[in-house]
């Protein structure tokens, strides 16, 4: 499943968790993580993470692209691309400007979609909301 998709040179520095391992802390990660063993912490600077159909994730995900078709509960951030599997559960908020969910996934959370930086959002004043409405024509 996962090893359909050829990701280049982020290939050449794959990390991996077996099935039979656990890991608890941070991990900062320069090429590619895949899970298929418990993991408790938080991941980061990661180019691809894969959590395998047996992977479990405790903690929030960084990376550029992210495809679960294990669980994850914590937050997500993909500056590319999110993709949840079929057999996939996440828990917990996304920020990616790409996300893809298939048929029967689980996710629980708040979703932000967005190519750039958190902008912060301009509300109008309500005296800009008046002028803005019609006003009575006068005959």
């Amino acid at each position: 499943m996962f090893g359909e998709r050829g990701r280049g040179d982020a290939r050449e520095g794959l990390t991996l968790i077996s099935e039979d391992a656990f890991f608890h802390g941070a991990l900062v990660v320069k090429g590619s993580l895949r899970i298929e063993g418990s993991f408790e912490g938080d991941i980061s600077d990661a180019v691809d993470v894969e959590v395998g159909a047996k992977g479990r994730v405790v903690g929030n995900l960084a990376a550029e692209t992210i495809m679960i078709a294990g669980e994850v509960l914590g937050d997500i951030v993909a500056a590319r691309s999110l993709e949840i599997l079929a057999s996939g559960r996440v828990t917990g908020d996304v920020r990616t400007p790409k996300l893809k969910v298939e048929e029967g996934a689980f996710y629980d959370g708040s979703c932000s979609m967005g190519a750039g930086e958190d902008k912060p959002r301009r509300r109008r004043s309500r005296d800009s909301l008046d002028a803005a409405q019609p006003t009575d024509a006068v005959s």
